[in-house]
């Protein structure tokens, strides 16, 4: 599946659908965007847990990414 509407086409939703926190439910430092954040949440969604933990990073502060020139 690409995508979250993809996966109801082939099996449903829940609207009485109640996340629960396990003790696996941790914040993330990963950036908003990044390949790490989306692999958290997707694991969040297969163990039935809360999208966003109230811990996670919620800005870019500390972070270094590559420059590229101009062209």
């Amino acid at each position: 599946m690409r995508n979250v509407f993809e996966a109801i086409l082939e099996f449903g939703h829940d609207e009485d659908f109640s996340p629960r926190e396990s003790d696996d439910f941790r914040p993330t430092d990963a950036p908003a965007g990044s390949n790490e954040k989306l692999e958290a949440l997707a694991k969040r969604v297969l163990r039935g847990e809360p999208l966003w933990h109230p811990e996670d990073r919620s800005d870019y502060s500390g972070l270094t990414g590559a420059v590229r020139p101009r062209e």
